[in-house]
């Protein structure tokens, strides 16, 4: 169980902070939530506390991980299929996966596919969508601002 003031990630959407937990009827049914802050995008979000196993909600990264996540993104090995359906089915299990190393592989594959041929605009809206997922969690885990997780991603993808 988490509480006020934590740093968790919720998988597609992103790291944020937990600001209070309530109970809130919701078609009929009263449930307690938690209320977390999104602060990339500026989002608030109600996450219902009996599904939170069921949808992935984990504390965000520490700085280990942090270098495991940026050894990923240095890696050139591109694991992508050349098919598109089969490439998009399979980044899109990756992102919903809610693990940071999977995100940051299809982070790493969209953009080096970006420079080899282009991406398609599904990919290309996938590609932003990971990123946002990567950047958000970064920030909190690093503790510092959005820009400078962006410059950081840029050297490193560079």
């Amino acid at each position: 169980m988490f509480k006020v003031g934590d740093r968790v990630v919720y998988p597609m959407h992103g790291a944020g902070i937990i600001e209070s937990i309530e109970e809130k009827e919701v078609l009929g049914r009263i449930r307690k939530y938690y209320i977390m802050r999104i602060p990339i995008g500026d989002m608030k979000v109600m996450i219902p506390l009996d599904n939170v196993e069921e949808i992935g909600l984990r504390e965000v990264i520490d700085e280990d991980t942090i270098q495991e996540v940026l050894g990923v993104l240095k890696d050139r090995r591109n694991t992508m299929s050349p098919n598109w359906n089969r490439r998009y089915r399979a980044n899109m299990e990756k992102i919903k996966s809610g693990n940071i190393l999977e995100v940051a592989e299809v982070v790493r594959n969209l953009v080096l596919r970006e420079r080899e041929k282009g991406l398609s605009t599904g990919e290309r809206k996938m590609l932003e969508n990971a990123r946002q997922i990567l950047v958000s969690e970064l920030v909190l885990a690093k503790n510092t601002g959005e820009e400078q997780v962006e410059s950081m991603l840029e050297g490193v993808l560079a």
